[in-house]
């Protein structure tokens, strides 16, 4: 962990190197409640009993103490393996990051007066993306002159969805922003 500080705005930055975020339980003598409810590590309830009794359980065991919820009246505590208890958390916590998917949105830009092949090399690389499960936003920007006929821009948006359709869908119909006109793809289910 390292601090930073950014000079006279007053900012300070907090930095952590590794590990994990995962909460940190309070265990054995670092719990101060004197009512517990503990439960054994088969998960059978042991009832409410003092913090002394709850320790003395655990250490007749040789395990731990945890109080997996600190904001329960009385709070619930665990008597188990507390370095097994960690293990399994972070465990848990980097499967979930893998299940989580991320999608990014990859750009392809085109011109009004694109040529054929050019157009068809730019929709297999939009192709590529879409396969990848990545959003592509299209944009064609207008230069000079070419903003009074947005209509040609329009045509070529439709010829890049139709080199498209097999495996896109049109997320977002083709929109002017500014001088740009922009069409957002999704890849078919």
């Amino acid at each position: 962990m390292a601090y930073f500080d950014a000079g006279s705005s007053g900012v300070r930055f907090l930095f952590i190197f590794g590990g994990t975020d995962i909460k940190e339980n309070k265990i054995n003598e670092e719990i101060r409640e004197e009512q517990l409810r503990v439960i054994d590590e088969d998960g059978n309830m042991l009832g409410v009993m003092s913090r002394e009794d709850a320790l003395k359980i655990a250490d007749e065991h040789k395990l731990d103490l945890v109080n997996i919820s600190p904001n329960a009246v009385p709070p619930v505590c665990k008597i188990l393996d507390y370095g097994k208890f960690r293990y399994e958390a972070q465990k848990r916590e980097k499967e979930a990051k893998k299940k989580q998917k991320t999608t990014q949105v990859k750009e392809i830009r085109l011109s009004t007066f694109i040529e054929a092949h050019d157009i068809q090399v730019k929709a297999s690389t939009a192709s590529k993306f879409l396969k990848a499960g990545d959003k592509v936003k299209v944009s064609l920007r207008f230069r000079g002159r070419e903003l009074g006929h947005t209509s040609l821009g329009r045509e070529v948006m439709d010829k890049f969805a139709e080199l498209c359709e097999d495996v896109a869908v049109v997320d977002k119909r083709p929109v002017m922003e500014g001088r740009s006109l922009v069409m957002f793809l999704a890849p078919k289910n």
